[in-house]
């Protein structure tokens, strides 16, 4: 083998390698995707929600700008991230937020071979799961769309949107149980023996005062 054979090897085999474990093994590319995560998914609750979003482009684009659609959440708040600015799109009359973008500073962003994490507090609905439609926007002019539900059968589409599974809240998992620190249950009344004992104990005195009566009259 020639010697600039043996420098294409040597320059080629890291990156072919890393293809090959993904295409050989089919490992699928959902960490490519822009994922979401949360430790403390909870129907209904409050919770911290994080958006890991990668940059795709084959250009050498930056991602300057990432819109994530909410369910019209009640209580929505966004953590300060240094090179963009974050933009709630509330409905003045309801005061729910509708979405959340963040935009990149000029000459700022996403660059190639790079991923970024964008984290809100949110009030999360009440409900199984919940779904984040979300609009990548690169600074070629490129627009990505991660909004595709799951495929019949459960695969995976090509730009799914970002879903959490959310766990039960404390009032449904005790749905059906009595609340703790709730007081016993009363016993039973105890009234109706309690009657049949005095009821007894008024004919035992009556029948004694009758004994002395009897004696009294034969003694005079």
């Amino acid at each position: 083998m020639s010697n600039h054979g043996r420098r294409s090897i040597r320059v080629l085999t890291p990156a072919a390698a890393a293809v090959a474990l993904c295409l050989g093994s089919g490992a699928p590319s959902a960490w490519a995707h822009v994922h979401v995560s949360s430790e403390e998914a909870v129907r209904g609750a409050t919770a911290l929600v994080t958006f890991r979003v990668p940059n795709e482009s084959n250009t050498g684009a930056r991602t300057t700008a990432l819109a994530v659609a909410l369910p019209d959440a009640a209580s929505v708040s966004t953590e300060s991230l240094p090179g963009w600015t974050a933009t709630l799109n509330r409905d003045t009359a309801s005061g729910t937020v509708h979405s959340v973008t963040w935009t990149a500073a000029p000459d700022g962003g996403i660059g190639v071979d790079q991923f970024a994490l964008f984290r809100i507090s949110v009030q999360l609905p009440d409900t199984d799961t919940v779904s984040f439609a979300t609009t990548q926007t690169y600074s070629d002019g490129t627009v990505v769309k991660w909004d595709q539900p799951p495929l019949p059968g459960g695969a995976e589409p090509e730009h799914p949107a970002p879903t959490l599974t959310l766990a039960a809240g404390p009032a449904a998992s005790h749905q059906n149980h009595p609340p703790t620190g709730s007081a016993p249950a009363a016993p039973p009344s105890k009234a109706p023996d309690n009657t049949a004992r005095l009821l007894g104990g008024a004919a035992l005195v009556l029948a004694a005062v009758g004994v002395l009566l009897a004696l009294i009259r034969r003694r005079t």
